[in-house]
């Protein structure tokens, strides 16, 4: 249908339209903006469970990250946890704990950003839920030491405070923040000094077994540095040395086997040697061997023979006896052998120890430790180096002689041949050149006497005196069995015998 309209006016009138339709759609924007905005603040919020939703989907979203967060992500974490209202920082402070366990966030940014002050804000909350969230974001953050300055500075008086609360959750939570903050010197130094260990020693007496365990490990980080037993032992009646010794009987063994750690390294003070003495502390620690964790208990009793006044009440308590049945029970275990051939040869420094060690099964249980596959050269050492020092007494050199039997003297010259290890070789040759040969004794050799010409022959070629002298020992010892004498005439072993013993004729008459 044709226009009534000029051309003038028809123009204007498209150009009102256009410019009124395009204020309308300025306006629209402007009114969704501003909605938008208002919709996000809790003021404006239809009700409760829209708040809670939208926290939780946040919550949720933090739960599910795979990756690490950067800081610009980080900043809406911030703008949450400072927060005035509380169930929003105790969300968003699970999220962070979440974070944090799972590596997405850098530890030394969460302080740098300013993070912490909030976190620690919330102990003074008095919501036991709250306390517990930020008392685990401390102890990750902890775990960092260039974050445990700034922790130190605020941090360690309220944690004192929340490892005395009454709810279990935050008190764990707080005890595994001052772990956390005892794994440095200069640390474990200022948290002493803010008053932790009368508070940690009290701990000890909690009836939660994970509060027990912390508080323990915090004690023994905080024992490994001397300078600070005097504050440990402060407490009067020997309060710690008892309440570790209490807990060293606790069902739960990792409680028991750190509490016998702490004391094992208390025990290098030899005070507190004497006092744990008076404190009867042999009999639980005789208890703990039995476990299916005895090696704290035989490390501390290592420790106490190695200090003779300890000696008659270890004999007193038939600590050899155990000895002897731990090691048949325990062929394979490095730590068990090596710390019982230490107690042996410690107790049997005394001729009531040598006299119990004789009546117990301790040298069976050492000679059945040879025949471990699984054990190192090193510790296989460690066995032949004791038994051959205790054979250097003739009881104790009988005993062994009577207990071997045939797979052990086979084990024995099997070490023997290994000359690529000359220490293990040589102790033994040593023990096998003391054995007394009965005829059972010959009759277990026998087999391997060839074998041994050849292992004695590189022995006496060595230019190391001390092997000359082990392979012309050893041969005299064997030489008292027919059937070996017969096998070294006009052996090359013999050659190289007489050819020694030229060589020490002539040195004698050099030094005439």
């Amino acid at each position: 249908m044709a226009s009534d309209f000029c051309g003038d006016c028809s123009r204007l009138l498209k150009e009102f339209v256009a410019n009124l339709r395009k204020v309308c759609r300025e306006i629209e924007q402007i009114i969704r903006d501003t909605f938008t905005v208002l919709a996000q603040c809790t003021c404006f919020r239809s009700a409760p469970e829209r708040k809670t939703t939208t926290r939780d989907l946040l919550s949720l979203h933090l739960l599910n990250v795979k990756s690490p967060l950067s800081e610009s992500f980080m900043e809406p974490v911030l703008a949450l946890l400072l927060s005035t209202d509380l169930d929003v920082q105790k969300t968003i402070s699970l999220s962070l704990v979440n974070l944090l366990a799972k590596n997405n966030v850098c530890k030394a940014s969460v302080v740098e950003m300013g993070m912490l002050v909030p976190i620690m804000e919330m102990f003074q909350s008095g919501d036991s839920t709250a306390q517990c969230h930020s008392c685990a974001c401390v102890s990750m953050l902890a775990s960092s030491e260039t974050n445990r300055e700034t922790i130190m500075v605020d941090g360690i008086i309220p944690l004192l405070a929340l490892a005395k609360s009454y709810d279990p959750q935050v008190q764990q939570n707080a005890t595994w923040a001052l772990l956390h903050l005892t794994q440095s010197d200069w640390s474990t130094r200022i948290v002493c000094q803010a008053g932790a260990i009368p508070v940690l020693v009290l701990l000890l007496q909690s009836t939660d077994s994970v509060v027990q365990f912390y508080s323990c490990t915090a004690l023994c980080n905080i024992s490994a540095v001397e300078e600070h037993h005097p504050k440990l032992l402060s407490m009067g009646g020997h309060y710690l040395l008892k309440s570790l010794l209490t807990l060293m009987s606790s069902s739960v063994v990792k409680n028991s086997t750190q509490a016998c750690r702490c004391l094992q390294t208390l025990s290098k003070n030899v005070v507190i040697q004497e006092q744990l003495m008076e404190l009867d502390c042999v009999l639980p620690l005789k208890a703990l061997l039995q476990t299916s964790s005895p090696e704290s208990a035989i490390t501390l009793l290592s420790t106490l023979s190695a200090h003779p006044p300890n000696h008659e009440v270890l004999l007193s308590e038939s600590l050899l006896d155990e000895i002897g049945q731990l090691l048949h029970h325990q062929k394979s275990n490095a730590v068990i052998i090596t710390h019982s051939c230490k107690i042996i040869t410690d107790l049997c420094s005394s001729c009531m120890g040598r006299q119990a060690a004789v009546e117990t099964s301790c040298f069976p249980g050492l000679l059945c430790a040879l025949q471990s596959p699984a054990l190192s050269d090193e510790t296989l050492l460690h066995v032949t180096s004791h038994l051959n020092h205790l054979m250097t007494w003739g009881p104790l050199k009988s005993k062994v002689s009577m207990k071997i039997t045939s797979e052990q003297v086979s084990r024995l010259v099997k070490l023997l041949g290994q000359m690529q290890n000359p220490q293990l070789s040589f102790t033994s040759a040593a023990i096998i050149s003391k054995l007394d040969m009965t005829d059972e004794t010959a009759q277990f050799l026998r087999p391997h006497y060839i074998d041994m010409l050849d292992y004695l022959l590189v022995f006496l070629q060595k230019k190391d005196v001390k092997f000359q002298q082990l392979a012309i020992v050893t041969t005299f010892n064997l030489k008292k069995d027919g059937d070996f004498s017969s096998l070294l005439a006009d052996s090359e072993l013999e050659a190289q015998l007489w050819k020694v013993h030229a060589q020490t004729e002539e040195t004698r008459r050099l030094l005439r």
